[in-house]
């Protein structure tokens, strides 16, 4: 049984292996992994994030992170902010089994606690029917611009 949980300040190398893990399964050439925990510490410590992860007896088996958007103030109106919802992965020996659902679970727990108006995120096509089951819908409001 999987324990979800917050991120621990020691998880960040177990971390930088499910990224590194994630990569070599989107890329199959083999990617110089040398230096990776240090460049994916460096990005964490530029870009806070809320991680909830995925623990099966002491080791980190699934993820993902938050990253909230606090939007600008309206006079007499209470602060708001929205969430992204991004990099949920779970090792593949792991999946199938409700761990990701699980994760994605904590987030809206978690967004639903700031009172944020929504929660975005930009699957993937092989995700699409995932998130779907877990009640996300596409979106037409917003607009990309594609560099």
């Amino acid at each position: 049984m999987p324990i979800i949980r917050d991120e621990w300040p020691g998880d960040r190398p177990a971390l930088a292996a499910l990224r590194a893990t994630w990569a070599a399964e989107q890329e199959p050439e083999p990617q110089d992994g040398h230096g990776f925990e240090e460049i994916y510490g460096d990005w964490m410590d530029a870009n806070p994030r809320k991680f909830f992860v995925a623990e099966v007896d002491g080791r980190l088996v699934g993820m993902l992170n938050l990253l909230v958007f606090e939007r600008m103030p309206k006079p007499g109106k209470p602060p708001s902010c929205w969430v992204y919802l991004g990099n949920v992965y779970v090792l593949p020996d792991f999946r199938n089994a409700g761990i990701g659902a699980q994760l994605v679970q904590a987030a809206v727990e978690f967004s639903r606690g700031l009172n944020a108006g929504r929660m975005v995120l930009s699957p993937s096509p092989a995700s699409r029917n995932f998130y779907a089951r877990l009640g996300f819908q596409p979106a037409e409001e917003l607009s990309v611009l594609r560099f």
